[in-house]
């Protein structure tokens, strides 16, 4: 089992690599179909599972197709990883659609649209507070 430091540089290592082998060797058209970078890899404890985060922008179908290629390379992938990084055993790699950005980027707009529908009476607070005093 492998120190939390270790697991942190192997992870980081990782999503490097993958995300050259994205921009320069994957030569599925269906990984090119939506833009495509890596947000986060998980590795586990004992270095033997790896689940690769990607960010896709595009529609939704080019999402689903973009996915169904990165699924389909993922041997591909896993291969190269060791032949690139030195470990006993290469992870398996599983790649998973993260929708975190699009989740914040949806927050943020909901809180902007709140902000312009009820505006804040500034005045109103300062007699509040004047009012306790």
């Amino acid at each position: 089992m492998a120190n939390n430091r270790r697991v942190s540089r192997v992870s980081s290592l990782i999503k490097r690599e993958v995300s050259q082998m994205l921009l320069m060797e994957i030569k599925d058209d269906r990984v090119g179909a939506g833009m495509v970078s890596v947000t986060d890899v998980d590795l586990s404890n004992d270095l033997q599972h790896a689940r690769i985060f990607v960010s896709i922008y595009g529609t939704p179908d080019a999402k689903a197709e973009t996915m169904a290629g990165l699924k389909a390379s993922a041997g591909f992938v896993r291969r190269e990883l060791g032949q690139r990084i030195r470990l006993r055993r290469t992870p398996e790699v599983v790649f998973l659609e993260d929708t975190s950005l699009e989740r914040g980027d949806r927050m943020l707009h909901l809180l902007d649209t709140i902000k312009t529908d009820q505006p804040l009476e500034d005045d109103d607070s300062e007699d509040y507070l004047d009012e306790e005093e």
